[in-house]
């Protein structure tokens, strides 16, 4: 007697490989997603980020900048118009550029240079430059003890932290 075998089932096609570059491109989303995911959870909570309690002001120093025809920068006080500093060509790099960053951002907002830009020593030892008109503020001790202290000369006492 004929023994019937059963029918064979067609057998389904095997899933399709996913390519190196698919699998690349698929660890890339992940990582991004991740470090996203970390930045956004960095930011909420602070991590990683130092400040110093506010300090109280202790000295303060009113003054314009204005360019001569020589190169110069002189550094005038606001309130009696005498001569705080001389920045000659060549000199006080960070100094130049710092007050040129200011100057910069008031000419973009149509400003003009009469306002006094304002330097102030805190009780914790920071120093601060700012420029009312624009509302602009820079953390002079962000940039090092030597920068620092090329501001800090302004006033009286010279310790900066």
């Amino acid at each position: 007697m004929p023994v019937e075998l059963p029918a064979r089932r067609p057998s389904s096609p095997p899933p399709p490989r996913r390519s190196p570059q698919s699998l690349a491109v698929i660890g890339i989303g992940a990582l991004l997603g991740v470090v996203m995911l970390a930045v956004f959870v960095g930011r909420r909570e602070g991590v990683g980020l130092t400040e110093l309690p506010p300090g109280r002001p202790v000295a303060s120093l009113g003054f314009r900048a204005e360019d001569r025809a020589d190169g110069a920068v002189e550094l005038m006080g606001a309130a009696d118009n005498r001569l705080v500093a001389r920045i000659n060509p060549g000199e006080g790099g960070f100094m130049r550029g710092t007050l040129r960053g200011l100057a910069q951002a008031r000419q973009r907002e149509g400003l003009g240079p009469e306002p006094p830009f304002t330097l102030t020593r805190f009780d914790n030892g920071t120093l601060a430059l700012e420029d009312a008109a624009t509302g602009r503020h820079v953390a002079l001790e962000a940039f090092g003890a030597t920068n620092a202290a090329a501001f800090a000369r302004l006033l009286p006492g010279n310790e900066t932290k």
